[in-house]
C-alpha cells in the first residue's frame, strides 16, 4: 500500500496529508478552489489554513476531486461534516470499492446521521472498510510534531488496527477502537460544550464553572451516546473526556473562539462571517439539540446554548437558568 487520498486541505486535512507523506506515502489532496491549489501546488505550502509547513515533494494537490479520489487505495474525508454528503456522492462509485478514514466531527442537522453512517448510506461502502479518526489534535500543534493521541475507530476490529499503523508516529500516538458510535458521538458533542465554555471564559465567571460546565457537559454527552448505543466508557477516553478538555481551553479552539465571543454579545452571523474555518459546534448544536428530543435524553446545556445561539437568549441568563434548575442527585443518569 503506497497511495493515499487527502480530500479536503484545511489545517486539518493538510497536517494529516503531511504526515502521511513524511510516512513515505505517495499523497494526493484535493483542494475545492482551483486558485487555492494552484497556489498551494506551487508554493508548496498552505499559507492559508497552515502557515509555515511545508509539503514533502511526495505531496501533490490537485482540484480535480475524481482524480484525487481514485488515486489513493485509502480516501482521507477531511472536509467538514455538513459537506460529506456531497463529496460522497460526487464521488461515490470510487469511493464504494475504497477504503475510507473520515476525520469530520458533527451529524447531519437533516438526518441526525452520524458521518460513517452518512458515508456508507451514500456510497454503499461496507463498515468494514470505513473508520473514523478522532481524538485531542489541534492541527496547529500535530504540525509541529508535538506529542498528540487519538482514536481510530472502526466496527470492524482488524480495520482499526490497519489504519493505526498507517497514522501512528513516534510524536502521533494511535489509538483502536470498535466503538465507532460512542468515538463519533464524543467528537460531535464536545464542540457543543466548547463554544459555552468560550461563554464561562469571556464572562470570568471563575475556574469552579468551568469545571462544571465540562464534568456535566461529558455526563449529558454520555446520556445520548448510551442511548444511540455507544459504550459508555468510551466517553471516559481520548475520544471523550481528552477531545473535550482540549477544545474547551485551548487558544487553537475555534468552536471555543465563537463562544468567547457570544461572551463578549457579538452576534453569531458577525462572528462567523470573520473566520476563514468552520466551527463544527453551531450547525452540531442543532443536531443533538433534536436528536435528544427523538432519544427522550435531558441535555440541559445543549438547550441552553441552542437559546444563545438560535434565539438570541442572553448568554447570562442561559447560565442562570442551569444554575436554578431543580435540585437532583449526581447519581442519575
Amino acid at each position: 500500500m503506497k497511495k493515499i487520498s487527502v480530500i479536503g486541505m484545511g489545517s486539518w486535512g493538510t497536517t494529516l496529508a503531511i504526515l502521511l507523506a513524511d510516512k513515505n506515502f505517495d499523497v494526493m489532496g484535493w483542494e475545492w478552489q482551483s486558485k487555492l491549489a494552484s497556489k498551494m501546488q506551487e508554493e508548496r505550502e498552505n499559507k492559508e489554513f497552515l502557515p509555515g509547513c511545508k509539503f514533502p515533494n511526495n505531496l501533490t494537490i490537485s482540484n480535480n476531486l475524481i482524480e484525487v479520489a481514485e488515486y489513493g487505495e485509502i480516501v482521507v474525508l477531511a472536509v467538514p461534516s455538513h459537506v460529506v454528503r456531497k463529496i460522497c456522492t460526487q464521488a461515490k462509485n470510487i469511493l464504494q470499492q475504497t477504503q475510507i478514514v473520515n476525520v469530520a466531527k458533527g451529524l447531519e442537522i437533516e438526518t441526525l446521521m452520524r458521518m460513517s453512517e452518512v458515508i456508507h448510506s451514500i456510497t454503499g461502502a461496507s463498515y468494514d472498510k470505513i473508520a473514523t479518526l478522532s481524538g485531542p489534535t489541534h492541527a496547529e500543534e500535530v504540525s509541529k510534531k508535538l506529542p498528540s493521541t487519538i482514536v481510530a475507530a472502526s466496527s470492524n476490529e482488524k480495520y482499526a488496527r490497519f489504519i493505526q499503523k498507517i497514522f501512528m508516529t513516534d510524536h502521533f500516538r494511535v489509538y483502536t477502537s470498535t466503538d465507532l458510535i460512542g468515538v463519533e458521538m464524543g467528537g460531535s458533542s464536545k464542540n457543543i460544550i466548547a463554544i459555552a465554555a468560550g461563554i464561562t471564559d469571556a464572562l470570568q465567571i471563575g475556574d469552579n464553572a468551568k469545571a462544571a460546565l465540562l464534568t456535566r457537559g461529558i455526563r449529558e454527552i454520555m446520556r445520548l451516546g448510551v442511548k444511540c448505543g455507544a459504550n459508555p466508557h468510551t466517553f471516559s477516553g481520548i475520544s471523550g473526556i481528552g477531545d473535550l478538555i482540549v477544545t474547551c481551553n485551548s487558544e487553537h479552539s475555534r468552536n471555543r473562539y465563537v463562544g468567547e465571543q457570544l461572551g463578549k454579545d457579538k452576534k453569531l452571523d458577525v462572528i462567523t462571517s470573520g473566520m476563514n474555518m468552520v466551527a463544527e459546534g453551531i450547525k452540531t448544536t442543532k443536531a443533538i439539540k433534536r436528536l435528544s428530543h427523538k432519544k427522550n435524553v435531558e441535555m440541559p446545556i445543549t438547550n441552553e446554548l441552542y437559546k444563545v445561539l438560535f434565539e438570541e437568549m442572553p448568554p447570562r441568563q442561559a447560565l442562570e437558568n442551569l444554575m436554578t434548575r431543580e435540585a437532583r442527585s449526581e447519581d442519575e443518569f
